[in-house]
C-alpha cells in the first residue's frame, strides 16, 4: 500500500481569508453559493467552509477517515478508500440510499435534493490532482500555510513537534490522530475542539468495528438486515446527539 497523503490544518495560523474556499470552488467547478464565504455552509455545491468562532477561524470538510464508515455502510460500493488516502465517490454506483450521510461521524456528506438524478457530494481531497503528484487546491492556495499537504506520517510528526515546541499556543491534542480510528485530515487548535464545532465524543476504534461486533452476535438468518440496522441505530443516535451539541454551540456563538 502507498503511503497515504493527508491535510494538516492549523487553526492558530488561519487568518480567515477564504482562499481555500475559493480554490476548492474553482478546482471542483462549483457555483457560487453565498457572497459571504463566512456565512456559507457545507452543501452539494460547497465542499469546504471557513467558520468563525470569536477571533478564531477553522475549516470543515470531509475528514477522509482511515477506516471510513461511509465505505462500510454503502451497499453498492459507491465509496472507496484509496491507497493514497482520499475517500472518493462513484455516482454511477450510487442508489441514493443516503446511509453514508447517517453513518458519517463528522456529519459531512450532502445530497442534491433538487436534482432529478441526485448525487452525494463531498470533498474528495482533489483526488486527480494528488494522484498526479500535485497538492490539494486548498493547500496550494493558503497564503498563511494554515493548510498544508503531505504524507500523513510526516504531518503527524509536524503536528507533534508544534505541540512540543509551543505548548502555550496549542490545546494539547491532535484531532484526527485517533478519532473514529483516525483521519487523513488532522487539525491543531489553541482551544478544545468542541469549542470549534468538532465532534469530540467519538470512540478511538473505527466505527465499522461496531458493525462487525454486531454481526458476531446476531444469528445468520438475520445477519444481513439486523446487524446493519443495529449499527445504523447506534450511529444515528450518536449523530443526533452531535447535531444537537453543534446547534447549541452555534446558538452560544451567535
Amino acid at each position: 500500500m502507498l503511503k497515504q497523503k493527508a491535510i494538516l490544518f492549523d487553526v492558530t495560523l488561519c487568518v480567515g481569508c477564504g482562499e481555500c474556499y475559493s480554490a476548492c470552488k474553482e478546482a471542483n467547478h462549483l457555483p457560487e453559493t453565498n457572497s459571504d464565504y463566512l456565512k456559507d455552509h457545507l452543501g452539494a455545491n460547497t465542499y469546504t467552509v471557513v467558520e468563525q468562532y470569536e477571533d478564531l477561524y477553522t475549516r470543515k470538510l470531509c475528514m477522509h477517515c482511515v477506516d471510513p464508515t461511509c465505505v462500510s455502510v454503502c451497499p453498492v460500493g459507491a465509496f472507496t478508500k484509496t491507497d493514497i488516502g482520499a475517500v472518493i465517490y462513484d455516482e454511477d454506483k450510487c442508489l441514493g440510499c443516503r446511509y453514508c450521510m447517517q453513518a458519517c461521524p463528522h456529519h459531512i456528506p450532502r445530497y442534491e435534493w433538487n436534482k432529478v438524478n441526485p448525487r452525494v457530494r463531498k470533498c474528495i481531497m482533489c483526488y486527480d490532482r494528488i494522484r498526479n503528484g500535485e497538492q490539494t487546491a486548498c493547500a496550494e492556495a493558503c497564503p498563511a500555510e494554515a493548510t498544508i499537504f503531505g504524507y500523513r506520517d510526516d504531518l503527524i510528526g509536524i503536528a507533534k513537534q508544534r505541540l512540543s515546541e509551543s505548548p502555550e499556543a496549542y490545546y494539547q491534542h491532535i484531532y484526527g490522530l485517533e478519532e473514529a480510528g483516525g483521519t487523513n485530515v488532522i487539525v491543531l487548535s489553541p482551544v478544545p475542539f468542541d469549542k470549534l464545532g468538532f465532534a469530540t465524543n467519538l470512540p478511538k476504534e473505527p466505527l465499522p468495528t461496531y458493525t462487525a461486533k454486531a454481526l458476531e452476535k446476531i444469528p445468520g438468518v438475520v445477519v444481513g438486515g439486523g446487524a446493519f440496522l443495529a449499527a445504523m441505530y447506534w450511529l444515528t443516535k450518536r449523530k443526533n446527539k452531535i447535531a444537537e451539541e453543534e446547534r447549541q454551540s452555534n446558538i452560544t456563538k451567535q
